[in-house]
């Protein structure tokens, strides 16, 4: 695909789309006007552009986008590596800004959240191993090997995670003795000499990562919170020593030699705690994944050319494979059923309670599990190729693609640490020129000041306080909150999408309506109990748990007929009993009252099952099933759209039941039949409206919908999949909680927005006075001492406004 001369590299561009002459002139003329191209060419037949690029200039983003703009596209390719040594969303966009200017590269999205790198590319033109030297070469690590990929990145996650559990639980020992001896016995033998031991200790070793991503960020001309984090630290720590080993240099002068070894130490402890804190979370995002990757069988029954049974791994299956499932197997790849009959449970891919009948000649989906039956089946799609794959990769892209989200208070931080450092620098400057005789002591004292005064407790506190009051008041509401970024975007919601089965409904088949000419005798109920019980029909369960629920016990029947596709039939002391379908009882002479007939139809235009129940001709009842609604569904959706919330209902269930459902709960807008991907789509659909949007859903077949929304819900009692896909769960299942989380994110943000005002409000009238702007006007200069209380005090009240929220409905 890539040729290279001494002065162009030459790239052939697959084009899509560009199939006659008039199209290929309007690319050449568009690829005129792109800066870095020495020569093209768009070859019609092969449908690519041979394009000649000036290697020093990298075009081919532009080229992309300029084809794109036209209307065609170009053929490119997506990959997700995963990235090692991350430690911020600061590291994410190094990272991403490096890769965006790799030879080939389309476009890059870095996730700091789940540690990964979706890179789209032109095929043939990425060297892999020149992607990852670059990455190396600002700090960080790409792993380039797929199959062991995910391992290698997890194993790095769990040791970065016990690294700095290790790191904040020694720090915090240390740090101890440190703050007793700096806040409590300041007069201790050798009190400083110790406190500057244990603080270098903490610095040095502890605290290193801060120092050195610090180092790393002013490389590429940026700064967040560890920047000040070193900064503050670093130079609060050396003014410390320099006041330990030559306390003289202050008394001379006139000044109280007062050492900051504390203030440094703490520091490195909370932001520590916090930052594990993050970790732990970031740590259950490839959960999901995991499990998902479980749903497939390891080992498969291959039916040989000989018909003899052979076991083999899930890799080793080829398409045209005879593969045999038998009962309570995991079907291993999408294929044909060639022969024998069962049940499938379906519902990881339509979310439906019910299994599905499969017979020769239908289709069955990886993943799936066979009910009671046995049968053999053709392998069509095997590997990456089948459904199950594709959803494993949807939710991989899903999570991967968006943006990383970099804190507001790192982004705050890029503006405050240069003003910041600015600030103190200035201050060492003018108290130089206009200091007099102690212009050097009182320049030190102020520029120290500055920096311990503006140390980033308050500021590092006010976010995730708030989060931390806000997760726990969600806990007590039966809301588990997985991270801050959705409480944080909770309150914006403009759209919801709701799964029906599971969110909507109860999730399980039930016996809604039992009509009967006159009432059923306990005898007819127990004959009914006894066939039921025998039937391998999935919609049998929901008959005889409410029979059972009444009381009636069951009879030994004389005789058990399933008719596959049709119904049962059985015989008990000389009589005939039926169960089925009504074309079962019409091919038996079995006619349907007309008032039975007509209560049959109306029950079925609610998207209700119905099976009739005759004894010899006569018929004696039909019975309604369907997933009843729970009780508060109604409620919620009535009090979303009240708050101006379009609600979706998305479901693979048919058309009459969606339509039923959506009618009955007051729902406007709803799909029926659609698959995993298209709920995707959908909600990436509603994105691009700008819209931001919450989905809710308790399946595995919900996984991939839940991945792409901005916020993405949970019901308590769904598959465990759901639940590590989502980043809230409603412990309850119960959706009146989707209010509630709104509204308690709306407070949480309040308070964050109020913590980061006071924070800075603090800052901005402390800063000033920390350089000394009182001291012409007053002769008034503020003691090192009195700013490192100061700092306290505004951590104080910044954890006191976020209490707060613990006392609001």
């Amino acid at each position: 695909m890539e040729t290279t001369t001494q002065h162009t590299t030459s790239v052939k561009i697959p084009l899509v789309g560009v199939d006659n002459e008039h199209c290929a002139m309007l690319v050449d003329q568009e690829l005129d006007k792109i800066d870095g191209i020495t020569n093209h060419s768009v070859d019609v037949n092969n449908e690519w552009a041979k394009v000649g690029l000036d290697p020093q200039k990298n075009s081919i983003p532009q080229i992309v986008r300029s084809i794109r703009d036209l209307g065609y596209d170009v053929a490119t390719l997506k990959q997700t590596f995963p990235v090692l040594e991350m430690s911020c969303a600061s590291c994410a966009i190094s990272v991403e800004s490096i890769l965006k200017v790799q030879k080939g590269v389309v476009n890059a999205s870095v996730n700091y959240a789940n540690g990964s790198a979706q890179v789209e590319y032109i095929p043939g033109t990425l060297d892999t191993a020149e992607l990852r030297k670059a990455v190396q070469s600002v700090g960080y690590d790409l792993v380039l090997e797929q199959a062991e990929g995910r391992n290698i990145q997890e194993e790095a996650q769990q040791k970065h995670y016990l690294a700095l559990k290790f790191k904040t639980i020694w720090s915090a020992v240390l740090a101890v003795p440190v703050v007793v001896i700096g806040m409590f016995w300041m007069d201790f033998p050798y009190g400083n000499w110790i406190m500057m031991v244990l603080t270098a200790v903490i610095l040095s070793v502890f605290g290193k990562s801060f120092f050195v991503n610090a180092f790393k960020l002013a490389r590429h001309g940026n700064a967040n919170m560890d920047t000040l984090v070193a900064l503050s630290t670093g130079i609060a720590f050396l003014f410390s020593v320099f006041t330990t080993v030559y306390p003289e240099f202050f008394h001379h002068r006139g000044l109280h030699s007062h050492v900051y070894f504390e203030s440094a130490a703490v520091v490195i402890v909370f932001i520590l705690l916090g930052k594990m804190l993050e970790e732990q979370a970031k740590s259950n995002t490839s959960s999901a994944i995991k499990k998902l990757i479980g749903l497939q069988p390891k080992q498969v029954t291959r039916i040989t050319p000989e018909g003899q049974e052979q076991t083999i791994t899930i890799s080793e299956v080829q398409v045209g494979d005879k593969l045999l499932v038998r009962p309570g197997d995991k079907i291993p790849v999408d294929g044909l059923v060639l022969s024998g009959s069962s049940f499938v449970d379906e519902s990881m891919i339509s979310g439906e309670p019910i299994p599905v009948e499969k017979k020769e000649g239908l289709k069955v989906l990886a993943g799936t599990v066979n009910q009671k039956g046995s049968f053999r089946f053709i392998a069509e799609k095997v590997g990456s190729d089948t459904l199950l794959a594709h959803i494993i990769q949807r939710v991989q892209e899903a999570q991967g693609s968006k943006a990383p989200v970099q804190k507001l208070v790192d982004k705050i931080a890029g503006i405050f640490v240069p003003v910041v450092i600015g600030i103190a620098m200035l201050s060492f400057v003018l108290w130089q020129i206009f200091g007099g005789d102690n212009a050097l002591t009182q320049g030190l004292l102020a520029l120290v000041t500055v920096l311990v005064i503006a140390c980033p407790c308050a500021l590092g506190l006010a976010t995730p306080t708030a989060i931390m009051v806000g997760v726990g008041k969600g806990a007590e509401n039966g809301i588990l909150i997985k991270d801050a970024e959705s409480l944080e975007l909770a309150h914006k919601i403009t759209a919801i999408v709701l799964d029906k089965t599971g969110t909507i409904t109860e999730g399980k088949p039930e016996v809604t309506d039992m009509h009967s000419i006159t009432s059923l005798s306990d005898m007819q109920k127990s004959i009914l109990l006894g066939i039921e019980s025998q039937s391998e029909h999935p919609l049998a369960e929901a008959v005889v748990r409410k029979l059972r629920k009444e009381g009636i016990k069951s009879v030994s029947l004389d005789s058990f007929e399933s008719i596959t596709g049709k119904g049962v039939e059985a015989m008990y002391e000389g009589k005939t009993y039926r169960i089925g379908s009504q074309s079962f009882m019409e091919e038996n002479a079995i006619s349907a009252d007309s008032t039975l007939k007509d209560q049959s139809q109306t029950l079925q235009k609610e998207g209700k099952t119905v099976i009739f129940f005759s004894e010899d001709n006569t018929l004696l009842a039909i019975l309604a099933i369907a997933d009843t609604i729970k009780k508060t569904s109604s409620q919620a959706i009535s009090r979303l759209q009240k708050n101006g919330i379009e609600i979706y209902m998305l479901t693979g269930d048919n058309a009459h039941t969606a339509q039923a459902v959506a009618k009955q709960v007051g729902i406007r807008h709803y799909k029926a039949e659609v698959m995993p991907s298209d709920k995707a789509d959908f909600i990436k659909d509603l994105q691009q409206q700008g819209k931001v949007v919450a989905m809710v859903g308790d399946g595995i077949n919900d996984s991939q919908a839940l991945a792409q929304a901005d916020v993405s819900i949970a019901m308590g009692k769904g598959s465990d999949i759901a639940m590590d896909v989502a980043k809230m769960t409603l412990i309850s299942s119960d959706l009146q909680r989707i209010p509630q989380a709104i509204r308690l994110s709306g407070l949480t943000v309040n308070a964050i927005r109020q913590n980061l005002f006071w924070a800075f409000i603090y800052n901005l009238i402390g800063i000033p006075v920390a350089a000394g702007i009182l001291y012409p006007l007053y002769g008034y200069m503020l003691n090192p001492m009195i700013a490192g209380a100061a700092m306290a005090l505004s951590s104080v009240s910044v954890v006191s406004n976020s209490l707060r929220l613990r006392w609001k409905n």
